[in-house]
């Protein structure tokens, strides 16, 4: 016996809260699915197993990721650089960086009893201040303090 399901199909994926294209139903027991009428009936017969869902195919991604890798990695050489050094990493950015490697070298050489807490306080202070352009800078400034002391 040939029943249209499509009504029933439509009421289960609204019961269910998905698309009517994923509800599937049990071949062998089309007459029972044909027989109920209420979500209540259709509920019971989710439960026995009777009608289930198919799971959403997706797209893979990773072919397309590992393109843009590899994108991502061309045209960065010196020739294909294109405006200025802030143009390409903004100024703020860079001096996010550059004031915390210095503050993290000022705790590595505090922790080795290279400066004292005078001294660290005031090169921090200058670090903050602007007054210390580079690490290097830095380290150069924490050598005339000890010769001072």
């Amino acid at each position: 016996m040939v029943v249209n399901l499509s009504k029933k199909r439509e009421l289960i994926a609204r019961v269910l809260g998905v698309g009517s294209n994923r509800v599937r139903f049990e071949p062998d027991k089309l007459d029972d699915i044909a027989d109920a009428i209420t979500r209540e009936d259709m509920r019971s017969l989710i439960k026995n197993g009777t009608i289930w869902t198919v799971k959403v195919k997706g797209i893979s991604r990773s072919r397309a990721e590992k393109k843009l890798k590899t994108r991502r990695k061309h045209g960065t050489s010196a020739g294909s650089k294109k405006g200025t050094k802030t143009a390409r990493m903004g100024k703020k950015e860079v001096y996010v960086k550059r004031t915390k490697a210095m503050r993290r070298h000022l705790k590595i050489l505090k922790a080795r009893n290279e400066i004292n807490r005078e001294t660290f306080w005031a090169l921090y202070k200058k670090i903050k201040g602007g007054n210390v352009r580079s690490l290097s800078h830095l380290r150069e400034l924490a050598k005339q303090t000890k010769i001072h002391k």
